[in-house]
């Protein structure tokens, strides 16, 4: 999929195409389409300074190798241990998950639910942050023998911890826009240090918006798989239904092609963290010409790590630094 044309003309263009067809009324398409240029005109937000953009993104001027959830297969998923441990494997970065505990405390969990990484359940909206921090998030990993002792972390814990080891980090804000906002301008004032090495990123565009409403410094990025909406990430239908998974389908196609047409330039992101599947070499020149990076997941085997990083010269999120892998979902 992944809509792509020479720029926001070509999709003022389309869209006036678009709407023609429909109402065969010109006035009306001529009005609908000068009304939405005139909105990104007025509303759209100014990506970050390439120079921080360029620190996070491409530190020392090459491809970044960054731990998928810390990395998951090396590691217990979002957890102070994975963290360290992609650190001593070379990670240049992790990738977190913020979310929240039923009182308000950010933590790293990538799921609404707690069964497929811990020894507990329940939804994190019904849990306490005490509760959950009696939780094992090693129980049900690979490895959970040598990890052993680990706590869900708050996310100042994991942030402190990136830091100390000198990793680059990406903020995955999987909802609560308001909620995460205000946590992570919280930490952006405490920790000033990571204007210069962090990214904010979310496949939910108002995330990442009011975040670059609340802080025009912050790096932020848009994450991006065709077919969300419709597919979970193996490639299977999330809907048994036949209309509701079209109906899904149809809007995975305005998605994909708002993102691409005019989404990142209202949103001001800097960078596109994209499934892998949908990368290719033109696509990369595409955006870089931009001056938005493209940034893939989740690479996994050491051929495509050497073609990112030797051909498309693109950062990638991996979920195993030391071994190839299956994704983690």
């Amino acid at each position: 999929m992944l809509c792509h044309g020479e720029g926001l003309l070509s999709s003022l263009t389309a869209l006036l195409g678009v709407v023609l067809a429909l109402s065969r009324s010109p006035a009306l398409a001529c009005l609908l389409t000068a009304g939405l240029y005139l909105a990104l005109h007025l509303f759209s937000l100014e990506p970050a300074a390439p120079q921080s953009a360029q620190r996070v993104l491409r530190p020392r001027g090459a491809a970044a190798r960054i731990a998928h959830r810390g990395g998951a297969h090396d590691a217990p998923e979002n957890t102070l241990a994975a963290i360290r441990q992609a650190a001593e494997n070379g990670a240049t970065g992790v990738e977190l998950d913020l979310e929240f505990t039923a009182d308000g405390v950010p933590i790293l969990m990538h799921d609404e639910t707690v069964e497929r990484t811990t020894d507990g359940s329940g939804r994190l909206c019904d849990l306490t942050f005490d509760e959950i921090r009696r939780l094992n998030p090693s129980a049900k990993h690979r490895l959970w023998n040598k990890f052993q002792g680990e706590k869900v972390p708050t996310l100042r814990e994991a942030v402190v911890e990136s830091m100390h080891r000198n990793l680059i980090i990406y903020f995955d804000v999987k909802g609560h826009a308001n909620q995460a906002v205000d946590a992570l301008k919280q930490l952006y004032l405490e920790f000033p240090r990571l204007y210069n090495n962090s990214v904010v990123c979310s496949f939910m565009p108002d995330v990442v918006y009011k975040m670059r409403q609340a802080d025009r410094n912050v790096v932020t990025a848009l994450t991006h798989r065709p077919w969300h909406l419709s597919h979970f990430g193996d490639g299977t239908p999330r809907f048994s239904s036949s209309w509701k998974h079209y109906l899904y389908m149809m809007m995975d196609v305005i998605l994909d092609w708002s993102v691409h047409s005019f989404l990142w330039r209202l949103c001001g992101v800097s960078a596109f963290l994209i499934q892998k599947n949908f990368v290719s070499q033109e696509y990369v020149r595409h955006w870089s010409s931009k001056g938005i990076q493209v940034v893939a997941w989740t690479v996994n085997t050491f051929a495509e790590k050497s073609y990112y990083e030797s051909v498309l010269e693109s950062s990638y999120i991996t979920d195993s630094l030391v071994e190839d892998c299956d994704p983690h979902y």
